[in-house]
C-alpha cells in the first residue's frame, strides 16, 4: 500500500511541475498524497517524500 501511495505522490508532484495553470485544488491533492504516503513509508521513502514536498512547496510559492 505504501508503494502505491508513494507512486501517487510522485505522479501528483510531477504533473504539477509540468502544468502552467495550477489550481489550489491541484496543490492540495498533491499535499494530501504526500501526507498519506508519509504515514506508512520506510525511511528511504520518507526522504523521497520530503524531496517531493520541497518541490511542491516551490511550486506553491510561485503559484501564490
Amino acid at each position: 500500500m505504501a508503494n502505491q501511495l508513494l507512486q501517487q505522490a510522485r505522479e501528483f508532484t510531477k504533473r504539477l511541475k509540468q502544468k502552467n495553470d495550477i489550481s489550489q485544488d491541484d496543490i492540495d491533492k498533491a499535499k494530501n498524497a504526500i501526507s498519506s504516503a508519509f504515514a506508512n513509508s520506510t525511511e528511504a521513502e520518507k526522504e523521497l517524500l520530503q524531496q517531493y514536498q520541497q518541490g511542491l512547496d516551490a511550486v506553491d510559492s510561485h503559484n501564490s
